[in-house]
């Protein structure tokens, strides 16, 4: 994790050189994960919960259009989920903070007036920082366990708006989703894949190096 980390710290500070608006959003996630345990068997019955997420990075346009925007940041992701199963009468809830670091592309597809649609798509490489996992009355810490504590791959595709409220500011509104991949630590590890809805608004700020339009 810390090799992670340093190397999104270097790449930071040498994107800021060029970057030309800095971006934050907020928004609520919807999560829901397929469970599968050491024996390789799914657990049904597991519903969608319903939390916060944080993000924020720099922004740079790529091409003379001025319509594909590279962006690099970090995030703060709060996943959960609950269900039971009937035949062993058990109860489970998983409640989990990712930090990650993510990379992606928004590219304008047409513009109304001051109004701009946008399509993106970003990668992010996310750690474990805090989870626990109920069990009936049994709550266990899941940060250290082999099973969970590794870094997911997570693939994310949605849309945007974008419009401006002055002359160095955009508010700005977008749905995501996305999917997990799992780095499995073991063969016969229980494995945990998530699945996750994100609405969100931000803001986009222009750095005093950008003389950019909205």
């Amino acid at each position: 994790m810390k090799k992670y980390l340093l190397i999104f710290l270097i790449s930071t500070i040498s994107f800021l050189g060029y970057s030309q608006q800095l971006y934050m959003e907020l928004g609520s996630t919807i999560s829901s994960f397929d469970y599968e345990n050491s024996q390789g068997l799914p657990l049904d019955n597991l519903l969608s919960k319903s939390d916060s997420y944080f993000g924020m990075g720099y922004r740079q346009v790529i091409n003379n259009q001025k319509t594909l925007f590279l962006a690099l940041g970090a995030s703060y992701n709060n996943y959960g989920a609950i269900g039971s199963e009937s035949s062993v009468d058990n109860f489970f809830e998983w409640d989990v903070s990712y930090l990650g670091i993510k990379a992606g592309l928004d590219y304008r597809i047409f513009q109304l007036k001051d109004l701009s649609f946008f399509v993106k798509g970003s990668v992010a490489s996310e750690f474990l920082i805090r989870g626990n996992q109920t069990i009936n009355n049994d709550v266990y810490n899941l940060v250290g366990e082999e099973e969970f504590n590794n870094n997911i791959l997570f693939l994310r595709a949605g849309i945007g708006l974008q419009y401006p409220i002055s002359n160095s500011t955009a508010i700005y509104a977008g749905y995501s989703y996305g999917k997990s991949v799992l780095i499995s630590s073991g063969e016969n590890a229980e494995k945990l894949k998530l699945n996750a809805h994100q609405f969100g608004i931000g803001f986009i700020i222009n750095l005093p190096n950008c003389f950019c339009d909205f």
